[in-house]
């Protein structure tokens, strides 16, 4: 079985402790696997490393880094053979938490050769491929922000999030889907895949990677009355219910907004037109997940 491990040095972990790039090759050497590590050199990069790992027979393909590499790398394999690995070292790592991925240092590298293929759904929002989840509004602005620093994490996302809010006057949005209409002033509006952000941050608690829908979250208003009470139930999995909440499951939803603006999937911000289409393309991602026990 052919392996391509794809590292971006900059991404998260990465960036402050390269060792993980050493122990990929070590990993390698250890299980005398047919297998190479490449690294990325740019934004973008990691997809056409992708593309060529699967032009030249990889059975899998594996991201060392972040949702945002994951993404890039993903993107390429969609709708192929090559099954994606993931070694979850970002700031957030939302699909390895959700699919039970564990950190490099708790089996990550050990899921590659005991794990199963799972496969999953790819949205794909105005030309966009996500796996994780997209989303125009406020988060699209915190993604902005938060691509552009050098230090990351959950702490640096909070102190983003709280300067940006600050500034930040909520848009309105028709949201349709099927049989149903929105049209409301929206804080943010996020399509996920999976149920999370990151760092277990649920913004669409039951939401499944394979059930062939995607869930949406649209936040009408976040103050200083809302915000604690919303965070907690963000991070606790309880946003259902709470004040100015809405919840759509779907297939398909087309997003209007007044203005061209933002568009993030999976943390990587593109510039994107005043309507948005955003579909499912249903289990069409071949993914290592751990063995269930």
């Amino acid at each position: 079985m052919k392996i391509r491990f794809i590292f971006n040095p900059r991404s998260g972990r990465n960036a402050r402790n390269p060792v993980l790039l050493a122990r990929a090759r070590d990993f390698i050497a250890e299980h005398r696997l047919d297998a190479s590590v490449v690294l990325t050199e740019h934004p973008r990069h990691a997809t056409d490393l992708a593309r060529r790992a699967v032009d030249e027979g990889c059975e899998r393909v594996v991201a060392i880094g972040g949702d945002g590499t994951l993404n890039e790398i993903a993107a390429a394999l969609v709708n192929t053979p090559a099954a994606l690995g993931l070694i979850p070292c970002g700031s957030g790592n939302g699909l390895g938490r959700h699919l039970g991925v564990p950190d490099p240092g708790r089996g990550a590298f050990r899921t590659l050769l005991d794990g199963r293929i799972r496969e999953i759904d790819t949205g794909v929002a105005g030309g966009f491929p996500f796996f994780n989840a997209m989303g125009v509004g406020f988060d699209a602005e915190i993604s902005t922000r938060f691509n552009r620093l050098v230090r990351r994490g959950l702490g640096a996302y909070i102190r983003t999030g709280f300067k940006a809010w600050s500034d930040y006057r909520p848009s309105r949005y028709r949201i349709q889907s099927g049989d149903t209409e929105l049209n409301t002033p929206a804080f943010i509006v996020t399509v996920a895949n999976s149920d999370q952000y990151g760092n277990d941050c649920f913004i669409a608690p039951g939401a499944s990677v394979d059930d062939g829908r995607l869930d949406l979250t649209l936040l009408t208003r976040v103050n200083l009355l809302t915000a604690l009470p919303l965070a907690a139930r963000l991070f606790t999995g309880r946003i259902d219910g709470g004040a100015g909440v809405i919840r759509l499951r779907g297939e398909r939803f087309t997003i209007v907004r007044a203005d061209p603006g933002p568009l993030h999937t999976d943390g990587e911000v593109h510039a994107a037109g005043a309507e948005i289409d955003v579909r499912v393309l249903p289990r069409s991602l071949r993914v290592i997940v751990p063995r269930q026990p």
